[in-house]
């Protein structure tokens, strides 16, 4: 998963981030990953952020600001607007952090390549069949082992359920 904890849609560096996004989370989604982005503004200005920028995938708002103070990420610089410190933070199955950025700065948030990098190797990480060209998993596979397989002894039902 890829966190996105951001100022808001009233900030252009944000609105650029989220249209590069735009692209991966597509990628993300036949690769199994989820996106999310959460901004100090309201309920309607989250709205008006996602679908200005073309988004997708869920934007949440946190206009009480409780991820700002557990994370103590207040932009202490925008007084006027009391937004988050922009992070981007990239999560291994289990929401274990892997990697986080500090967006204050526009070119301290990671380029869609840079994400797209970081999935991989959480991907490489938390799938036993990543590389299915090994003799064990051949040899797994036609001893009937699917459970070290994609969807990992789970029904294709119960994956779509899980996908929701």
């Amino acid at each position: 998963m890829v966190l996105v904890l951001g100022r808001g849609g009233y900030c252009p560096r944000d609105r650029r981030q989220a249209e590069g996004l735009v692209q991966l989370y597509h990628e993300m989604a036949v690769g199994y990953c989820r996106l999310v982005t959460i901004t100090t503004d309201n309920l309607l200005e989250t709205n008006e952020y996602r679908l200005s920028a073309g988004a997708h995938w869920p934007f949440l708002s946190d206009s009480r600001r409780v991820i700002q103070k557990d994370l103590d990420i207040a932009e202490y610089t925008d007084p006027a607007h009391n937004p988050m410190i922009p992070h981007i933070i990239v999560m291994e199955p289990g929401l274990i952090v892997s990697k986080v950025y500090n967006g204050y700065w526009f070119f301290g948030r990671p380029t869609v390549e840079e994400l797209r990098q970081d999935m991989r190797a959480v991907t490489v990480k938390c799938r036993p069949d990543w590389d299915i060209t090994s003799p064990e998993l051949k040899a797994a596979w036609q001893t009937g082992r699917k459970e070290l397989f994609y969807p990992y002894g789970k029904t294709r039902a119960q994956t779509l359920r899980e996908m929701k």
